[in-house]
């Protein structure tokens, strides 16, 4: 019988954080097989750091989540610790949960600004708790006024799922430090975009030396796109299909010309991959800490600063027409000039690629595997200059973003196997300054169904950034961060949880190296039991 493997316990579905967990204490023996408890969720990413100053306590939101409703309250900045501007805030999102739930998308916005996107850890029977932690200071243009709040994090509860997800969510706030110079890294302003949908526009201050857009973007909602890396077309015998295979870009564009291109981040939910046991305790990477893309759109400040509204287009190329799965909010942030009531500049030069996508379909037999081959790749430079109070400034922008992938499968998809690379390449040049970041993104995974259900899923996932920033050609900052994860998990599908007889083990490694420091932590799960966490640095 066919049968779908990769999505059968898929579920609908905070720039350093970090998850924060609690539970059973490192063990020597792990027990035989999952029990009905097991730790709760840790990663091994860094802590934020926090400077030694004054901090205040503002609660956001209080909510339990039992369907789609929306919880919608209000929110007043602390009237001390710095009043607007402060050394940092730190947002912190605690959650529990207990009984039997899937993996949950949710959001926080504040202002109409999306400060937190985050997926939901599924529960054990016992309950669990965890707690992500998210540096939000960029946002302190937003958090200094009164403003609405508004969260969600859909979920359904019935007879069979009956997971209520309970959540507080905190800012805290530091005073900034004596005699410490101002921040030249936050935003003036945050606007909102919404989803950046056709038909959004954007006004900007006429003062605006710097723009940046970011962009939540999120393939999820329980259908293909939740895995499009897996997705085929439609000539392949494949439960998930898409036009032209997995190849997906996330642009930006302005008044309808391309401004921004990107890879999204393979994201897999804690239901992914068809078991769950992988997740329970260490998640993939980003799941619980969806990254927004950044876009420097400062090239086209000149072209913003006329005062006029500007279309503002967010999309996501490789998606099928009339397909939905993808959400893309988006926020706009602006460096205005204060001693200028008008920056002018221009629009330089645009030069983009044709975009590379093929898909090459190699067909099976009842007794030899399905192949998909793909390799997709884009390239995009702009350049533009402002007219600041400080001279002319100059911005070129230039990016590069490439995915190859082997798709394997059997009849029935009971094997079903990927091994897929995306890269990233950015170099922003700003007058003497440069900085240029290459990010890799990494997937290799099986899923077999064998004898008796059996169901066994490994995988390894990774997520890596090198940054090097340059001043005049000499050095001033670099950084490498490399977040891996091996897992490997088996139960017997089909049959009550009880009759599971899971058994799984999982592994993180976070590196985390530069002039800022180094952080390496590594960790370790069997049967869900944390039998390591040791720290290197």
């Amino acid at each position: 019988m066919r049968r779908r493997v990769m999505s059968m316990l898929v579920g609908v579905s905070l720039a350093a954080s970090t998850l924060l967990g609690a539970g059973p204490a490192t063990a020597d023996t792990p027990p035989t097989e999952f029990g009905t408890d097991w730790h709760d969720p840790i990663t091994a990413g860094p802590p934020i750091p926090r400077p030694h100053t004054k901090s205040c306590e503002v609660t956001v939101a209080e909510a339990q989540f039992r369907d789609f409703t929306p919880y919608k309250g209000d929110y007043s900045p602390p009237a001390t610790c710095g009043k607007g501007r402060w050394a940092k805030v730190v947002l912190r999102l605690d959650g529990k949960v207990k009984g039997r739930q899937y993996d949950r998308l949710g959001y926080l916005r504040i202002g109409g600004v999306e400060v937190l996107r985050t997926s939901t850890p599924e529960p054990s029977v016992d309950g669990i708790t965890w707690s992500v932690e998210k540096d939000v200071t960029r946002y302190s243009e937003t958090l200094g006024r009164d403003q609405q709040v508004e969260m969600l994090i859909g979920n359904v509860v019935n007879d069979t799922y009956t997971g209520i997800i309970d959540v507080k969510a905190t800012l805290t706030f530091y005073a900034p430090e004596k005699r410490a110079p101002a921040s030249q890294t936050t935003p003036d302003r945050v606007l909102p975009l919404g989803d950046g949908s056709a038909g959004t526009t954007l006004t900007t201050p006429r003062n605006s030396e710097r723009i940046v857009a970011e962009v939540y973007a999120t393939g999820s909602g329980g259908g293909c796109e939740e895995y499009w890396y897996l997705t085929v077309p439609g000539a392949a015998p494949y439960s998930c299909k898409a036009d032209d295979g997995p190849y997906r870009e996330v642009q930006v564009k302005v008044d309808g010309r391309l401004a921004g291109i990107a890879a999204p981040f393979p994201t897999v939910w804690t239901g992914g991959w068809s078991n769950p046991f992988l997740w329970y305790v260490i998640p993939g990477p980003r799941a619980f800490d969806i990254k927004p893309i950044e876009y420097d759109l400062t090239p086209f400040a000149g072209l913003l600063n006329d005062g006029r509204p500007h279309d503002v287009e967010v999309s996501v190329v490789g998606v099928s027409k009339g397909q939905t799965g993808w959400s893309t909010p988006a926020n706009v942030l602006v460096w205005q000039d204060e001693k200028s009531d008008h920056v002018t500049g221009k629009l330089t030069r645009h030069r983009a690629s044709d975009l590379a996508n093929e898909a090459t379909y190699s067909p099976g037999s009842p007794t030899q595997e399905h192949r998909l081959d793909t390799e997709g790749g884009h390239r995009l430079s702009v350049s533009g200059y402002v007219n600041t109070s400080h001279g002319r400034v100059a911005t070129t922008v230039t990016r590069t973003v490439a995915n190859t992938s082997v798709h394997r499968w059997t009849e029935g998809e009971s094997m079903d196997a990927l091994k897929a690379t995306w890269t990233d390449d950015e170099k922003v040049t700003t007058g003497s300054r440069a900085l240029r970041t290459d990010r890799t993104y990494t997937m290799d995974g099986t899923t077999t169904l064998g004898s008796g259900d059996r169901l066994r899923t490994e995988i390894a996932l990774g997520d890596r950034a090198e940054s090097v920033t340059r001043h005049g050609g000499r050095r001033v900052n670099w950084s490498v961060m490399d977040d891996r994860y091996d897992g490997d998990a088996t139960y017997t599908a089909n049959v009550p949880r009880e009759g599971r007889h899971a058994v799984g083990t999982s592994r993180e490694r976070y590196r985390l190296i530069g002039d800022g420091g180094c952080h390496d932590r590594t960790l370790a799960t069997v049967q869900g039991i944390l039998t390591r966490d040791s720290l290197r640095c």
